[in-house]
């Protein structure tokens, strides 16, 4: 040959192209004889034709002319260490259950999920588009190099062929043609002709062995060694097996690449080198067409490896041993020039980058099909899925074709040769994340029966994959990266939801059971304490802003929605249960609130919310606070009525997915309760869950008129609500005093330090971060000024003790107090005198469970002046709050005075607006660090 091929035109050399003779079996009408290849033809010799490709004829020399034998032995074992942790990974997968069609596509988006799967897919099939176009270009290069016509020097008899820039597009275009129809027709007929064509790579290495022991000492021509118009040869020697060769060839020497004028590093070189010992995953993907995968796979990787191994490093010291340096780096094709019959080599070399760019077409137009069978990007790859009545996607195919027609207006691919090496080296990486993160999540059902791997060889495989991409370009993978996850956002807010598993979830799993049993109770402290709450609702259609609300209420904590289904498993088929979960967590989603979801079933709701109060939650993380909504007769109002839900899109109002999206439907939730309809509960068993909580030492919070609560008005609306004298932000009124009992005056007690707590939480809140405290303090209009004001005084060094901040207004409430007395004074002597021994008794009140009882005063207590009460708190002046916090008693123990509790809270609480009676049995304040 008169002219030598560059070598940076082949500086991607494999190709890691899906499977090159599968149909896929998203297909029904695939022809089973097709999936017959077993070890050798199914993985071994696609492998090996992959990772030989063009670097074995074009690449030795350069190694080792450049890096010399020792470093040359020594970059082969970083560069095969490094894809063989790879290799272990992929095996591992493949060994894991039945693999289907689509190689490293279908191994990662089966293990990590949609997201990444579809990003990596996506990548990959960019990489073999550009790989095809690659190998074509390549290719011309090397026909134009050898039978091209000279621009400016003088041609040689066999150099007939018209050079320049369009008539290598012609010429390219003609051999991608060629690979085109092949791709089209069906991979049956590329699996008949690589046979042959593992027998000219094979027999041309073969004669490539036996030269080196046969060739007599030659001296060969060196190319591009003069100017175009001097008569100046240059030559170097060929000198057969001899010491003083070897000797020379040991140690390293970088010079001027000839081919690029770049001068040579550790670092090109050995990245150079690293493209040629990659498409280890071209026998993986051809899965679909596999007898056994799980046990052709992993024997047909390791032995292809192997013996390419093998062969780098026998090449490389037969070249250091025969060839001198100058040879070695001036002349990258000197296998032809001292082979018996020189053009045996080009052949190898045409017939391998043929392959290649056949190779890569019809694996990239196989990933395309597999990413539109799967769906992830909607009706975009639609017309992607087309089929023949064979099984051939002739729609992708033409696509990739198509593309890979565009990428050869390029010309030159020397820039996108590294780009798409950092792209399957993106994808190795993925595969070994894949792996990693399997193994960490310690599924059960992750037990390959290739066992040669733990999470260390893994987690090194992908750091070794990532310490590659940026040492052949950091810009080129900084790039790669970006767009991966630029990928990866669109899928995961735009694709549909698959059943295919997420991986994410077993790791969370494994790690939150990890954290949970170390999260001891025994450990908990009042300094750390935080709102855990139980929201009990009966229907979520007329429940929807107290959720809301109480999802602000959480701040950082434990927000649990707990639901009791009437019935007994009895007279039930199975439990109804689960399959209303569904319905629940897609309504936690539309909401936006961050919860968890507890059914029960019951003969009794009070019997569910007491399992539910008993077993919810794990260890240290368990509902320390019950929410209720109020025991009323307000006819419940739908909240959810026209409301779509985001996730499928689908009215709440009449469907919702089961199972899968696609399939069966049943109704969200019922409809709410018409106002002729009963109760579920009936009033006395409403106040029976609020004494059950408080002895199982609970907190009780109840929750009245939030259907009159609009978050939204509340908190964006902020100079309306609060907007009074230039403030701004909603208002939070808190009567920290038992109202029902007014002749206490304590501020400090658990209840009311409780509420106190809960109003703080709730303002640090983010989204009520401006809202304003009100502590109201209730004084008598007979004391004198300076004693309500230190009164006053006393209660704000509390709350900053508390490092709480809140506006104190004094209220007088004189009048008010002054009714309850007057009723004491009109009871007879016999019933005053009992009442008030109760009163001066307590601790012989009634003790249940250890639990010692409030002393009864509802009997003490008027309408008249219950409803005083009420006036008094709606007429404070200024704006109107967004919500109130009041002091919820402990309910009587006698049992029959239930109703009259009931009816006094609500007279109590009545048209207050969004109102939360809280009553609280545990410490949460502390004033030391």
């Amino acid at each position: 040959m008169s002219e030598k091929t560059p070598l940076l035109h082949y500086r991607l050399t494999s190709s890691d192209s899906p499977p090159a003779n599968v149909e896929s079996t998203h297909s029904g009408s695939k022809d089973k004889s097709v999936q017959k290849l077993g070890v050798v033809f199914g993985v071994v010799v696609p492998t090996l034709l992959s990772m030989f490709s063009v670097v074995v004829f074009l690449r030795i020399g350069f190694v080792v002319g450049q890096a010399g034998l020792y470093q040359s032995i020594a970059m082969f074992l970083v560069a095969y260490f490094i894809i063989t942790l790879t290799v272990l990974s992929i095996c591992a997968i493949s060994t894991n259950g039945a693999l289907d069609a689509g190689g490293a596509y279908y191994m990662i988006s089966r293990a990590l999920g949609p997201e990444f799967g579809g990003s990596i897919g996506i990548m990959f099939f960019f990489a073999n588009v550009c790989g095809s176009a690659l190998y074509v270009l390549g290719l011309v290069e090397a026909i134009m190099s050898t039978f091209g016509v000279p621009e400016e020097a003088v041609a040689g008899p066999h150099q007939v062929l018209p050079s320049g820039y369009w008539w290598s597009l012609l010429y390219a275009t003609t051999l991608l043609l060629l690979c085109f129809v092949v791709c089209l027709v069906g991979t049956h007929i590329y699996a008949k002709a690589i046979f042959i064509i593992v027998i000219i790579v094979a027999a041309v290495l073969a004669t490539i062995f036996i030269n080196f022991f046969i060739a007599k000492p030659i001296v060969v021509v060196l190319p591009n060694s003069s100017g175009l118009n001097s008569t100046r040869v240059s030559t170097a020697n060929y000198t057969g097996f001899q010491l003083h060769t070897l000797e020379g060839n040991l140690l390293p020497n970088y010079t001027v690449d000839y081919s690029t004028g770049a001068t040579m590093t550790f670092t090109t070189v050995f990245a150079v080198m690293f493209n040629g010992c990659t498409g280890i995953m071209a026998g993986s993907n051809m899965s679909g067409d596999l007898k056994n995968p799980s046990y052709s796979i992993p024997r047909g990787t390791l032995a292809a490896v192997l013996t390419t191994f093998l062969t780098y490093n026998l090449l490389s010291l037969l070249a250091a041993w025969s060839c001198d340096r100058h040879l070695l780096q001036k002349d990258y094709s000197f296998l032809g020039d001292i082979n018996v019959w020189p053009p045996l080599v080009t052949i190898g070399i045409y017939s391998s980058a043929m392959s290649a760019a056949m190779s890569n077409l019809i694996g990239a137009s196989r990933i395309l099909y597999a990413l539109a069978k799967d769906g992830l990007f909607g009706g975009v790859l639609a017309l992607a899925k087309k089929t023949s009545l064979s099984g051939n996607p002739w729609a992708s195919v033409l696509a990739s074709w198509l593309l890979v027609q565009v990428v050869l207006f390029a010309g030159k691919l020397n820039t996108i040769a590294s780009i798409v090496t950092i792209f399957f080296l993106l994808v190795y990486a993925a595969v070994n994340l894949a792996c990693l993160a399997l193994e960490w999540a310690s599924a059960p059902n992750f037990r390959p029966s290739f066992r040669c791997f733990t999470w260390h060889t893994c987690a090194l495989g992908i750091l070794c994959c990532l310490v590659m991409m940026f040492l052949i370009n950091a810009i080129y993978a900084f790039a790669s990266i970006a767009f991966m996850l630029l990928l990866l956002m669109l899928i995961h807010y735009l694709g549909p939801i698959s059943n295919w598993g997420y991986i994410s979830q077993a790791l969370i799993f494994h790690q939150v059971r990890k954290y949970l049993l170390m999260l001891d109770a025994r450990k908990d402290h009042v300094k750390f304490w935080r709102p855990q709450l139980l929201l009990m609702v009966a229907n979520p259609r007329s429940c929807t802003n107290l959720m809301t609300f109480i999802n602000d209420l959480k701040k950082s904590g434990l927000l649990v929605l707990g639901h009791v289904k009437l019935g007994l498993l009895d007279g039930l088929p199975s439990d109804p249960l689960p399959s209303c979960y569904d319905s629940w967590l897609s309504l936690v989603d539309h909401l936006n609130i961050k919860a968890f979801v507890n059914l029960t079933l019951s003969d009794s709701v009070r019997h569910g919310v007491q399992n539910l109060l008993f077993i919810t939650g794990f260890g240290g993380m368990r509902p320390n606070t019950l929410v209720l909504g109020f025991y009323d007769d307000c006819t419940p109002q739908d909240e959810l009525q026209g409301k779509i839900l985001l996730s499928t899109g689908h009215d709440l109002d009449a469907a919702s997915p089961t199972a899968d999206p696609r399939e069966q439907w049943s109704p969200f939730f019922p409809y709410v309760r018409c106002a002729e309809e009963l109760k579920d509960l009936p009033d006395h068993e409403y106040v029976s869950l609020i004494a059950d909580a408080v002895k199982m030492g609970k907190n009780v919070t109840l929750a009245r008129y939030f259907n009159q609560f609009n978050r939204v008005e509340v908190l964006e609306s902020g100079m309306k609500v609060g907007g009074y004298r230039g403030m701004t932000g909603p208002f939070v009124d808190v009567w920290p005093l038992n109202l029902l009992q007014p002749d206490s005056r304590g501020y400090v007690d658990t209840c009311s330090l409780f509420l106190l707590q809960l109003a703080c939480v709730l303002k640090e809140s983010r989204a009520w971060s401006q809202a304003r405290l009100r502590l109201f303090l209730c004084v008598e209009s007979a004391r004198s000024l300076k004693e309500k004001e230190e009164e006053a005084k006393k209660l704000r060094v509390m709350l900053k003790k508390l490092r709480i901040s809140a506006q104190v207004q004094m209220v007088e409430w004189d009048q008010v107090v002054a009714l309850h007395w007057q009723r004491r004074e009109g009871l007879n002597l016999v019933e005053s005198a009992q009442n008030v021994e109760r009163r001066e008794r307590p601790d012989e009140e009634c003790q249940e469970d250890g639990f010692q009882a409030f002393p009864n005063n509802d009997a003490l207590l008027t309408d008249e002046y219950i409803c005083a009460v009420n006036d008094l708190i709606r007429g404070q002046a200024g704006p109107q709050p967004a919500v109130r916090f009041l002091y919820l008693p402990r309910p009587p123990a006698d049992t029959s005075r239930y109703r009259a509790y009931l009816h006094q809270v609500e007279v109590l609480s009545r048209d207050l607006g969004p109102t939360l009676l809280i009553h609280g049995v545990t410490p949460v304040v502390t004033t030391v660090l």
